[in-house]
């Protein structure tokens, strides 16, 4: 990638992580609507189940109790009877998700209103001195340890009568509490004779989902606590609430007004949002927490169901329309919320969203961004494609494993989609940028391949197709020796300017030579003759090319010498190994349907490649099969140096050098053919001693390339010696490495 495009990957990469940070910032309702389809379907996955240990019950006004005892509203008098009957089995607490705002119907004095003047009168004079259907029902509320329940809203109405006291530790949390106009509440009478009163109002999300239930209301600067809160307060006989806020003995708040952290009810410490409000984790409706009124009022239900119990009386009648949704069910009676609040309490259960979760999602976002970008561009398609939903995986995984382990409320929805949306952002950056990498990359591979070759592509594209021909091929494997040794003392730089300026000038002789470059192996070539277009001469030409190969060598290593002389710097000679091998071969677009070349394969190829690993081992710059000499017409004299069964075939191979790259004083070679010759006959005749003889003289002829060969042997024929080979040895040597 070049340095614009470096840059303009980078900032396209930092725009979208901007972008995605910045949304998440605003968090519009769409954001918000994400996070809160996972919060539900957390708790939709593991639902809190019901524990009937907790003394939470419902006494329930459904249908079943209308049908038997009348129609809402019921008289004052019934509903004193119920709190009567509550009380006398010993209700810890009973609390009313009822309004009483108006007198009651079938009072005798609001009968009378309805009546001719001599009728009202007789009626008024029979009820005279009895206590009206109101004061009843108010006497109970008082004798009874009783909640009522107000309203708040946008009316101008004061707030309710105050029952408890407020304590505020640390910083005021007034600001942050939800806040109402008035309240709606009950007669006087009944306010009066309440020991508790609290609000029952919901704070639904913008879907009509009751997710979050507030302890704590404002009307103007007047604290009002909810309904499940003064049930808990009465309950345990507490006279005030204690409201521990950010910066309280005890709280962290590292100096901000972060609200309130606790809300201390009698024994009880609840932990809460800054705002005062409590993520409920809701379970799903059982008919155990319920008691039907009427048979309650039968006196139908055992004692033990009633005795220390927070009791809640409310509807489930659908007519009388006090239904709520929650995120488990569509539609359940809003005195289950409340009572499902006060389990969530007593149980001690914890679901918080906590101050860091915006912080550390949108650090998710910003690390997952900047791995991706770093790793995809790098990979194939598939496997960015793999990367991406791993990584979306690993969100949801994350988030729920902090629900169920840690009770946290951590949002996988909007980093999964911003991943998402990184993800194909940058896959398309990079599918844009290869497509116009593709013009420079025919470019490119036109100094790889032979001129044939792309002419043949381009006036025919579908040979582009996969597929190959057995051809006879005569193939060259070229490496450099002590590669690694020379590469360590190089820069990268250094090192790749080494090989780019070794390997053109050897390049150029094959192409030159009607040769195809199959591939570039680091500091190593393989090529081909006879295909794809025919060529009769193909042996000929890979000899000439070897040769021709090794002049060029020679010239580089001059040229070496002089710059190392002008600069100062170390000079390495530097030599090259030559494989070369005649054989049939499949040749063609090898490889598979996502990326082919144009190549060879077959045993022949393997046979090529420990041809040139043979160099090293006898120490000679070149190593020719038989084939190749044979194809060749004999124009190149040779010298015999083996007999090798290569390593992964039993098929031997006789093998040969190039006389001319042995010395560059031909007169010293006068006769070493013929006595070389000899020397393996006697050789492979298993005559050491006349063997050892004959190495001798061969050695005398002072050829220093075949130095290393020589000394070879004599250490061969000592071994033979002490260990014979077996009858059937024909001479060969068994090539044990490749």
């Amino acid at each position: 990638m070049t340095v614009t495009a470096t840059r303009f990957y980078l900032l396209f990469v930092l725009a979208l992580l901007a972008a995605a940070t910045l949304v998440r910032a605003v968090d519009p309702f769409f954001v918000r609507a994400l996070r809160l389809i996972a919060f539900d379907s957390y708790q939709q996955l593991a639902p809190q189940s019901y524990d009937a240990r907790l003394p939470v019950r419902i006494v329930d006004i459904d249908e079943e109790s209308l049908a038997k005892l009348g129609q809402w509203p019921w008289p004052r008098t019934k509903m004193r009877d119920l709190l009567v009957e509550l009380t006398g089995k010993g209700a810890a607490v009973v609390g009313f998700d009822i309004l009483f705002a108006e007198p009651d119907r079938t009072s005798v004095e609001e009968i009378v209103k309805h009546l001719p003047p001599v009728q009202a009168d007789v009626l008024m004079e029979k009820a005279a001195g009895e206590p009206t259907n109101d004061q009843t029902f108010a006497a109970a509320l008082k004798e009874a340890p009783s909640v009522l329940a107000t309203s708040l809203g946008g009316s101008a109405n004061a707030a309710p009568p105050a029952k408890a006291g407020f304590a505020i530790a640390g910083d005021d949390p007034r600001r942050l509490v939800p806040s109402f106009r008035g309240a709606t509440g009950n007669l006087p009478i009944f306010d009066a004779a309440a020991h508790g009163i609290g609000a029952i109002n919901w704070i639904p999300d913008r879907d009509q989902v009751v997710r979050r239930a507030p302890l704590i209301f404002r009307v103007g600067d007047a604290l009002v606590p909810s309904l499940a809160a003064e049930l808990l307060r009465v309950a345990q006989g507490a006279s005030s609430y204690v409201l521990k806020a950010a910066n309280a003995s005890g709280e962290t708040a590292f100096g901000k007004n972060t609200g309130l952290n606790h809300v201390k009810i009698g024994d009880l410490e609840v932990p809460t949002n800054a705002d005062g409000v409590i993520v409920v984790k809701f379970r799903p409706g059982n008919p155990a927490a319920y008691l039907p009124a009427w048979k309650v009022m039968s006196g139908e239900v055992p004692r033990e169901n009633i005795e220390g119990r927070i009791i809640l009386v409310g509807t489930s009648a659908p007519g009388l329309l006090d239904l709520r949704a929650t995120p488990l069910e569509a539609a359940v009676p809003g005195v289950e919320i409340h009572a499902q609040l006060l389990e969530h309490i007593l149980a001690e259960r914890s679901l918080t969203r906590p101050d860091y979760a915006l912080a550390l999602e949108e650090a998710v976002i910003v690390v997952l961004g900047i791995l991706l970008a770093l790793i995809l561009p790098r990979v194939s398609a598939s496997m960015a494609a793999t990367i991406g939903v791993c990584s979306i995986l690993a969100l949801f995984v994350g988030g729920w494993i902090a629900f169920r382990r840690w009770g946290l409320l951590l949002d996988p929805m909007y980093p999964a989609l911003a991943v998402g949306c990184m993800t194909a952002g940058i896959t398309f950056q990079v599918y844009r940028r290869v497509e116009a990498q593709r013009g420079e990359i025919r470019a490119a591979f036109g100094r790889y391949l032979a001129p044939a070759v792309i002419e043949e592509i381009i006036a025919d594209p579908d040979k582009l197709e996969l597929g190959g021909e057995l051809r006879e091929l005569t193939l060259m494997f070229c490496d450099v020796r002590n590669f690694t040794s020379i590469s360590e003392h190089l820069s990268a730089v250094e090192l790749t300017h080494f090989i780019n300026e070794l390997l053109t000038p050897l390049s150029e002789v094959i192409l030159a030579h009607r040769g195809t470059i199959d591939k570039y192996m680091g500091d190593a070539i393989m090529a081909f003759w006879n295909a794809p277009l025919d060529e009769p001469q193909h042996a000929e030409h890979a000899c000439l090319a070897a040769l021709e190969m090794v002049a060029a060598m020679e010239a580089l290593n001059r040229d070496w010498e002089e710059q190392a002389a002008r600069t100062g710097r170390p000079f390495r000679h530097v030599n090259i190994g030559i494989g070369i091998n005649t054989g049939q071969c499949c040749v063609g677009n090898l490889g598979s349907t996502y990326r082919f070349d144009y190549s060879a394969v077959g045993d022949e190829v393997n046979v090529t490649s420990r041809l040139e690993g043979l160099t090293k081992l006898y120490g000679v710059t070149a190593v020719v099969g038989e084939a190749t000499l044979a194809k060749s017409g004999q124009k190149f004299p040779a010298l015999e140096l083996d007999v090798v069964a290569v390593k992964g075939r039993t098929r031997s191979t006789r093998v040969f050098t190039f006389l001319e790259l042995l010395s560059h004083q031909p007169n010293r070679l006068d006769g070493l053919q013929q006595k070389h010759g000899e020397f393996l006959a006697a050789y492979r005749a298993r005559r050491w001693d006349e063997a050892e003889r004959l190495l001798g003289e061969c050695q005398e002829f002072g050829v220093a390339r075949l130095a290393t060969y020589y000394s070879l042997f004599a250490a061969r024929i000592a071994a033979l010696r002490n260990t014979p080979p077996p009858p059937e040895w024909d001479g060969s040597f068994a090539m044990t490495e490749k």
